[in-house]
Parts: C-alpha cells; sequence; structure tokens
C-alpha cells in the first residue's frame, strides 16, 4: 500500500520537542456531524438497566468488572460518578449522564470506522514512523456540563504497553475545548522523561504498579482547540483535564495507536482481545 505522511519537517520538529501537536480542520464539519449524530443514535438505542458501569480515573484500584474488560472488543456504555443519586437512580437523562463509550467504536460502527480508518489517519500515522499500526482502542468522550468529571495527570503508554513503547493518542474535538468546558492540559517536553508507572490487570483486577508522583499544576498549559482539531499526544506526554462545571458539554472521540512492527504487546495490559486487531496498513 503506497502511503505518503502529511506532516511537515517543522510540524513533526514542534511534536517530537513539545510532545504533542495540534492540526487545526483536520475534520470536515460533515464528518463531524455524522458522528455525532450516529452516537446519538447508539445512545438511544442504550438501555441503561442493563448496565450501570461507572468510568472513573480516580478510583482504579477495584476489582473491574467483566462490562469493562469486555468492552475492548465492544461498544459500551459508561456513566459519570455524579450521575447518580445516592439510592442508585440516574439524576437526569441518560444522554446527560454518560461519561464515554468505547472501546471499539472504530471497528463495530460503520460511521466511526470510517474516520478511524481514512486515509488521511494512515498517511498521519506513516509520517510518525508507524509500519503496521494498530488501533488498539477508541472512546467517545462527552464532558457533561456540570458532572463531566477529572481526568488525573497520566501518560497514555501507562495503560497501552507495548515493548518498546509505541502508543499515540489521536483526539478529535467533536465541539470547541476550552479552559471553561474541560480542555486538555499538557506539561509540554514531559515525554522526554520516560513513563512513569504502568497500568496493570492480574489476579487482583486492575491497578497501577506504583503511586502516581504529585506535579506542579503551574507547569500545565491548556490546549483550547477548536471544533474539527485534532491533537496528537505522545505516549509518555504527562496530560489530564479538570471537570467541567460549565453549562457546555465537550465532546471529543479519542483513539489509541500502537505499532505490531517489532513490537511486543504486553500480557498485563487490561485490554486482552480474543482477536488481534487489523493494522490500518502494512509498509
Amino acid at each position: 500500500m503506497g502511503i505518503n505522511g502529511n506532516l511537515s519537517s517543522d510540524q513533526l520538529s514542534f511534536f517530537n520537542s513539545q510532545g504533542y501537536l495540534v492540526m487545526e480542520s483536520f475534520s470536515s464539519p460533515e464528518e463531524i456531524e455524522s458522528m455525532r449524530k450516529r452516537m446519538e443514535q447508539l445512545l438511544n438505542d442504550f438501555e441503561p438497566s442493563s448496565s450501570a458501569s461507572i468510568f472513573s480515573t480516580k478510583n482504579q484500584q477495584r476489582t473491574t468488572d467483566d462490562y469493562f474488560y469486555e468492552s475492548a472488543e465492544k461498544i459500551s456504555f459508561f456513566f459519570e460518578e455524579k450521575a447518580f443519586d445516592d439510592d442508585g437512580n440516574l439524576k437526569q437523562s441518560k444522554q446527560l449522564s454518560i461519561n464515554k463509550v468505547g472501546h471499539a467504536l472504530h471497528e463495530n460502527d460503520p460511521e466511526f470506522k470510517k474516520f478511524s480508518c481514512s486515509n488521511k489517519m494512515s498517511s498521519l500515522l506513516h509520517s510518525f514512523g508507524y509500519k503496521r499500526p494498530v488501533i488498539i482502542q477508541s472512546m467517545y468522550i462527552f464532558k457533561q456540563p456540570g458532572i463531566g468529571g477529572e481526568v488525573v495527570p497520566h501518560q497514555d503508554n501507562s495503560f497501552l504497553i507495548t515493548e518498546p513503547a509505541t502508543c499515540t493518542g489521536l483526539w478529535l474535538a467533536l465541539e470547541d475545548a476550552t479552559i471553561t468546558n474541560g480542555c486538555l492540559w499538557a506539561i509540554p517536553g514531559s515525554h522526554k522523561y520516560g513513563l512513569v508507572r504502568k497500568f496493570i490487570r492480574d489476579e487482583n483486577g486492575v491497578h497501577f504498579n506504583r503511586p502516581s508522583p504529585s506535579y506542579d499544576q503551574k507547569d500545565f498549559i491548556p490546549i483550547e482547540v477548536k471544533a474539527g482539531s485534532l491533537v496528537v499526544i505522545h505516549g509518555n506526554l504527562i496530560h489530564q483535564s479538570f471537570e467541567n462545571k460549565s453549562s457546555k458539554s465537550r465532546h471529543a472521540y479519542s483513539l489509541h495507536v500502537v505499532d505490531t512492527d517489532g513490537c511486543k504487546w504486553a500480557a498485563e495490559n487490561w485490554i486482552r482481545r480474543k482477536v488481534d486487531a487489523e493494522p490500518l496498513y502494512v509498509s
């Protein structure tokens, strides 16, 4: 398959220096509208009583349920921590209570697959030197108004471990992302200092292999972007987002890619697929 990279030397230089790259207007308004409408349909068809799995980046020490594990190859729905009252009932509509949908939209839904497996995505990954890239997970993130949860400082390589490390995050803004509604924040250049810790799965469930370091919030910068912008995130970049306390949502579609050429998928990863994922291309 003949693929040409679509990044300039200046863009690659910025990414290598800072650990992230913003690509404005990566996705068209029509693409965004199609994905948002499709997610609206998926949510309308989802019956909350069938599952009430809650997603939290603060409390991942618990024994994770099978619903979470099986989501690696399915389209699954995860609620915000603050979505339920003391009696376990939703405080508001399911549409305003979901934290995210994941982790295989790119495989199981034609609308999301079309964007995820597009030529422009392959060209982008070719620019970064991927030889046999695989999308290992995808997530539609809602960052709901008022209750959209905090995502604590982390590195994507912690959750998707290959030897050597090859994870890259691809974060598409489906709405404008601002400081007010919970945009991404990152420590520029922090990818140069290696992997801090690993999120592993064993007989005790899932947990980190060591505590998180403490970070100085003054080191983080906001990455405010317009809808349609793609933020490319190095797997070792320290990044986070705060709670959305505004009245506006902050929808995003996030992909994580790893290479499978000369790389080994670590046995302790939380994702343990029954069927190997298909590569976007082989070069």
